[in-house]
């Protein structure tokens, strides 16, 4: 055999090689990676052990239309506790889940929907949020209802929340920063502890969504 052929048959070799490597390390990259309880949590994701159900429960989207249980089920929903009044945490989370979402790739884009619900409904009426959600993103949801509804729903899911005394409707109101996991179940999932890390969600999210055993 030539000194030819057999550098040929090497560099074909080490091109075979050198392929196989690439597509591993690309197929770690994409794929999800399975995390532990406590991986998680180190990553700002905190999941039960159990997911909890939310009974039932009467809400309003910025459309008008009946927010219900079925609502938060058949997709996976990240849900954020907010006012169209708040002067930084809820501007910069929703512009923070706009860029989250950008970043799924399509098949999780479709399956994944990002809600506001308003803890401060007196003056996020339907239509200011009609106004104010699509400015981030308009396909994300806003949500308001009755005081007492929205109460009970935010306490179902671990976010409490209270007005903090102003001058009229000049006021503002204390809330939680995390985002609530819903799983396509509509069952409380978990949520993501603020403040929000876009590489280290990316990373828990696709990790609960192909962990979660349904």
């Amino acid at each position: 055999m030539s000194q030819r052929s057999n550098i040929r048959r090497t560099v074909l070799v080490l091109l075979g090689v050198m392929v196989l490597f690439v597509g591993g390390f690309v197929l770690r990259v994409t794929l999800p990676q399975e995390m532990s309880t406590t991986e998680l949590k180190a990553n700002g994701l905190y999941l039960h052990e159990k997911p909890r159900s939310l009974g039932q429960f009467q809400l309003v989207n910025q459309k008008g239309e009946a927010f219900v249980p079925g609502s938060l089920q058949g997709r996976w929903s990240l849900l954020f506790f907010g006012f169209t009044y708040c002067p930084d945490v809820c501007p910069t989370t929703m512009a923070f889940l706009d860029n989250f979402v950008a970043g799924l790739d399509e098949g999780e884009r479709l399956d994944t929907q990002v809600v506001m619900v308003s803890v401060d409904p007196a003056r996020d009426t339907v239509e200011q949020l009609a106004q104010y959600v699509p400015f981030f993103n308009p396909t994300f949801i806003g949500v308001t209802g009755e005081f007492l509804d929205i109460h009970r729903f935010a306490t179902a899911l671990n976010t409490p929340f209270r007005k903090v005394a102003g001058s009229g409707d000049d006021y503002q109101v204390d809330h939680s920063a995390n985002v609530v996991l819903i799983n396509p179940r509509g069952d409380y999932h978990g949520f993501f502890k603020a403040p929000l890390d876009r590489e280290k969600m990316m990373k828990t999210y696709r990790a609960a969504r192909d962990g979660w055993k349904h």
